[in-house]
């Protein structure tokens, strides 16, 4: 008879899977990667990660949820005991940058173009959610305060799709060695500040 895991160690065998399936979507793609590899990977029966897992997709939800909490959590901590909203907001930012390029599978697969119906993915969708707030939280602050204007929730998407794309451009080696990235990035968020100090022009005053 098989012996039955106990909960630490299916809670370990699951991780497991999870860490070896980041690893082969991100190298080969959801369409390469199948269950029967991911088991032999593992050592464990093809039909293993049936007993957690309905399908991969199951399991790439699960690493996406996951990398996600990861990716708030390194956010959160960043501004852990800094006051000054803006200083927490540059922490947070160093933060982003640093797991987007110390853990670039998992960035990738956050934000692969073959996202499942987050509906399904209860977890899924509840971790997006908090990486979006944890990204937003600053510049609700700061809007409370009248140093920048506009509204908290379209600029946090604005910085957001800014950020996500230059980062994306570096890890697809499509940025030059000279301005690099630090120069580049630098630039960037001076015009996206300066642009959220501004308050916005009156009707009618937009040609």
């Amino acid at each position: 008879m098989a012996k039955s895991l106990t909960q630490p160690e299916i809670d370990a065998f699951k991780a497991r899977l999870c860490e070896v399936a980041e690893r082969r979507f991100a190298e080969g793609g959801v369409a390469s990667v199948s269950m029967r590899q991911l088991a032999e990977e593992l050592g464990c029966s093809p039909m293993t990660p049936y007993r957690y897992f309905r399908d991969k997709e199951d399991i790439l939800a699960a690493v996406r949820a996951a990398a996600f909490d990861r990716f708030a959590d390194a956010m959160e901590n960043a501004g852990t005991g800094i006051e000054d909203p803006i200083e927490r907001a540059r922490a947070s930012g160093r933060a982003y940058l640093d797991f987007a390029f110390s853990q670039p599978n998992a960035y990738r697969l956050m934000f692969d173009m073959s996202q499942p119906d987050d509906g399904r993915y209860p977890e899924l969708q509840r971790a997006g959610e908090r990486a979006r707030r944890t990204m937003g939280a600053h510049l609700e602050m700061l809007a409370e305060r009248g140093q920048i204007h506009g509204d908290p929730q379209v600029l946090s998407y604005v910085v957001w799709a800014a950020v996500h794309g230059l980062v994306v451009l570096h890890l697809a080696g499509k940025l030059p060695e000279s301005p690099d990235f630090r120069t580049i990035h630098g630039e960037m968020m001076r015009l996206l500040v300066q642009g959220m100090r501004t308050p916005p022009a009156p009707a009618g005053d937009t040609p």
